[in-house]
């Protein structure tokens, strides 16, 4: 099985999601969790005001209350992201032990370009020719071809099989996995 970084959305207490952010930052470097928690983020976009003629940028939080958190879910990670000082849960799950959903590919995307942040990661092993397994979106399920690859977007084309006619379709990475 192939062990992939998705994003999850951490609940904070309002007004807290610098605070949380800090003390995740922090606690990722003293417990040397660099290799399984990547990125934290506070979902925010610049808004612009204009009054008496003076124009005005500031930073407005796009989801209060909320912090994303790049990362490798293993019971480490899970552990260490739940009880940072300032965070209430994470987003998908019911608490009492169960885990966290993490962000489909499809959703983060448009938050990350929006805030500016377009660099994606390949983390698969792929090439031009390799069968793949469509594991979201509506050909999930499909084995298809990679027709070709994108990777300053983080696309691929993929050949699925629609009406018994191979059709290429647009598929982000996060969408496919390898086939064994």
């Amino acid at each position: 099985m192939i062990v992939e970084k998705r994003w999850y959305v951490v609940q904070t207490y309002a007004g807290y999601e610098n605070k949380v952010m800090t003390n995740l930052l922090k606690r990722i470097e003293t417990m040397n969790m660099q290799d399984k928690i990547f990125r934290v983020l506070i979902p925010e976009e610049k808004e612009v005001t204009i009054k008496d003629g003076v124009r005005k940028e500031k930073l407005k939080k796009t989801f209060p209350g909320y912090v994303l958190v790049e990362m490798i879910d293993t019971d480490d990670s899970w552990y260490m992201v739940r009880n940072t000082p300032g965070v209430t849960g994470f987003l998908g799950s019911s608490g009492k032990g169960t885990r966290p959903v993490p962000l489909p590919t499809e959703e983060i995307m448009p938050i990350l370009k929006k805030m500016g942040v377009t660099s994606v990661e390949v983390s698969l092993d792929i090439e031009v020719g390799q069968q793949v397994l469509v594991a979201a979106g509506p050909f999930s399920g499909q084995v298809g071809k990679i027709e070709s690859i994108d990777k300053e977007h983080g696309k691929v084309s993929v050949l699925v099989d629609l009406f018994g006619r191979e059709t290429p379709v647009e598929l982000d990475f996060g969408q496919i996995c390898e086939v064994e």
